[in-house]
């Protein structure tokens, strides 16, 4: 059975457990902090989450892992069999990544944390998320999904960045970022109704105070 190592509150990790979850594959979860130390680099080369233990090995990365699900042919497919199609969902995917949320992650300390980000951090952010949604919207169909009528590995980056960039902007730019690109916030809710993400939330929800004593330095 496959093993997938991580935390509950991780964006990442929940985009690898509600891919296991929609697609209706076994898995079991054991709790990986992300750390330089021997045992964590041991399975993960940069001492980062998720991580997926299989027969054969341990994969990181989540989109590595995500593509690795869909090879196993098991549930619904996340990528298009089409080449051209299936570049399109890795694009979409990649672009809300590199583009909503890595410039989000830059302000989480402030935003989630407790802590202070720069005024120099702050302003590049702004400016890479509205770059970025705005993209975003030239890209998507939204009709009703990212790539089209069909639920996406696209959608599933989506469910588990647009969130949290979307509370960046409100709380530091009083920014509603979902706006820029009509049909985001309505996927969004679309995607937080189905079964798969409601107990992702829900388990999420469970161990945030575990995780928030961790990041402020708490045994």
């Amino acid at each position: 059975m496959l093993t997938l190592h991580g935390f509950d509150a991780s964006n990442y990790v929940n985009m690898v457990k509600f891919a296991l979850l929609e697609k209706g594959i076994p898995f079991e979860q054991a709790t990986l902090y992300p750390a330089q130390e021997e045992p964590v680099l041991a399975v993960s080369p940069m001492g980062k989450v998720p991580v997926l233990q299989t027969d054969q090995g341990y994969l990181s990365e989540a989109s590595v892992i995500l593509e690795y699900l869909d090879d196993l042919d098991q549930g619904p497919a996340l990528y298009p069999a089409d080449p051209f199609q299936r570049a399109r969902v890795k694009q979409l995917a990649k672009m809300v990544e590199l583009y909503l949320e890595l410039p989000a992650r830059r302000c989480y300390p402030e935003v989630f944390f407790g802590g202070q980000v720069s005024e120099e951090t702050k302003t590049q952010a702004r400016e890479a998320l509205l770059k970025g949604i705005r993209a975003l919207r030239r890209t998507a169909s939204f009709s009703p999904y990212l790539a089209g009528d069909q639920l996406s590995a696209a959608d599933v980056v989506f469910l588990y960045s647009a969130d949290l960039a979307k509370a960046v902007a409100g709380k530091l730019f009083g920014l509603d970022l979902l706006a820029e690109a009509p049909g985001s916030a309505e996927l969004l809710e679309r995607l937080n109704e189905r079964d798969s993400a409601k107990q992702v939330a829900a388990d999420r929800d469970a161990a945030m105070a575990k995780f928030l004593k961790y990041a402020r330095g708490g045994k």
